[in-house]
């Protein structure tokens, strides 16, 4: 079983779905609808693979860090 991070940050009109431990990302008009998205996106991504854990991290924006 595979655990996948991802956190769902609104950028623009759109919330962004983003996994943290893989290159997959989506979106959707509402944090509800870029979790369905990501999740069909993961799915298929390891479709081959067993079931997956999703935690997941609701953010109003992301963070940007400037070093």
């Amino acid at each position: 079983m595979a655990t996948i991070d991802v956190v769902i940050y609104r950028d623009g009109d759109y919330w962004t779905a983003l996994a943290l431990n893989v290159e997959v990302s989506s979106f959707g008009s509402t944090p509800e609808e870029a979790r369905e998205a990501i999740t069909e996106a993961l799915e298929l991504y390891f479709e081959d693979d067993d079931p997956l854990v999703i935690n997941e991290s609701v953010q109003p924006r992301p963070e940007r860090i400037v070093v």
